[in-house]
């Protein structure tokens, strides 16, 4: 009896750590033979910058294999972007990589994932503090502020603007407005008229209408996305106005910002990767155990008539 009870410990042990190891060690790796689960929350797709995002992460995605990404859209819902966070980390997923509709509602549920050890990546869109396990995206800042210089060289110095601001409470929109702001430091530009377009082009176009019926003399419009810069050109093309204003936007997709800058819609458009490629190349890192930089910066080029067909150019280090 002494025997068997012994033989049934060791068998107990045995077990026990069978469960531990496979809840602690990888389900796959980037030659595994298993797969591992990713939860993509995304603010929402009425973007086409947003679309875009989605399918440089799930190309990345396909040519990895062995990753399988669930994609929600909040459809630019705050508390619906937390309901899906909530739902990830219930599922057990294996990561999360959200692009949050605003910071402060969004850090909470976060950190909830980071602390019951779902590894997290922001993109694009800060939340507060550091409970992530990493960032990815651009210098909005730094991009808003090369806006903003080659707006006052573009215009020598002097003119009437008006500025088609991203959500205000998202750190982008808010990085791209200081960033300009900075940028126009000095010289003698005039921002006649601004308003919060949410980043959606009907918006924009609606503003711009209310600035075209206020102000005479309009120089330029710098729009925090190239949606909004489109939807302030189709207002001043209806308006009878659209030769006499230039358009300035970010974002630079090939389909879209460059397009525009091609037809001659736009004077300029400053490049803001998606930065899907990069996520799921370091969500691979993470999972498979290796250590990654807190925060990746990427890298960002601005397109104008005069250098579209060389690939743009790159800004410059602050």
């Amino acid at each position: 009896m002494k025997t068997l009870n012994i033989l049934a410990f060791a068998a107990a042990v045995i077990l026990f750590t069978i469960g531990c190891a496979k809840k602690d060690t990888p389900q796959g790796d980037e030659s595994g033979s298993e797969s591992w689960k990713i939860g993509m929350s995304q603010c929402n797709l009425g973007e086409p910058w947003r679309v875009q995002m989605n399918a440089d992460i799930k190309a990345a995605a396909d040519e990895a294999a062995k990753i399988e990404v669930v994609f929600k859209d909040a459809q630019n819902d705050t508390l619906k972007q937390q309901a899906q966070m909530e739902e990830f980390i219930s599922a057990g997923v294996d990561l999360i990589i959200i692009s949050p509709k605003e910071a402060a509602p969004l850090t909470p549920v976060v950190s909830q994932a980071c602390n019951q050890g779902i590894p997290v990546i922001v993109l694009d869109r800060r939340i507060l503090g550091d409970n992530y396990t990493c960032f990815i995206g651009a210098d909005n800042r730094k991009i808003g502020k090369a806006a903003g210089e080659w707006i006052v060289n573009k215009l020598d110095g002097q003119g009437n603007i008006v500025e088609l601001k991203g959500l205000m409470t998202s750190t982008p929109g808010q990085d791209r407005h200081a960033g300009f702001r900075e940028g126009i430091n000095g010289s003698e530009i005039n921002v006649i008229f601004e308003a919060d377009m949410k980043w959606l082009e009907p918006n924009a176009r609606k503003e711009m209408e209310s600035a075209l019926a206020r102000f005479e003399d309009i120089d330029l419009v710098y729009a925090h996305n190239d949606p909004g810069a489109h939807g302030a050109y189709l207002a001043a093309k209806a308006a009878g106005r659209a030769n006499e204003i230039m358009f300035v936007g970010i974002d630079g997709l090939p389909q879209e910002g460059q397009a525009y800058v091609k037809q001659g819609i736009l004077s300029a458009s400053f490049e803001y990767p998606t930065g899907g490629e990069e996520a799921i190349k370091t969500a691979l890192k993470i999972l498979n155990g290796k250590k990654v930089d807190k925060e990746i910066t990427l890298d960002s080029r601005f397109f104008t008539p005069a250098n579209i067909d060389k690939g743009g150019r790159e800004l410059e280090a602050n």
